[in-house]
């Protein structure tokens, strides 16, 4: 399987999936649910190679850890998905 930080990276750097649209999936465990939110709306603390930042409907900064992230999504297909 390919790591997580290698999607994210390509995502984010790749020309070729520049206009594509992408979501991804990740473990709340305060809600124990999946989350999926849109790529744009992340961001990528400089210096950070562990986690991202999110901010909720409430207005409230996340940080989540990258080994939460459990699917990603191109253009609403699955592309990447890890099950624990």
């Amino acid at each position: 399987m390919q790591p997580v930080q290698d999607i994210l990276n390509r995502i984010r750097w790749d020309e070729h999936w520049k206009g594509d649209e992408f979501k991804i999936g990740y473990y709340d465990r305060i809600e124990d649910r999946l989350i999926v939110v849109a790529f744009n709306e992340i961001r990528f603390p400089k210096g950070d190679h562990f986690t991202f930042e999110v901010i909720d409907r409430d207005g409230e900064l996340h940080s989540v850890p990258y080994h939460r992230v459990k699917a990603i999504f191109r253009n609403g297909d699955l592309i990447w998905h890890r099950e624990h």
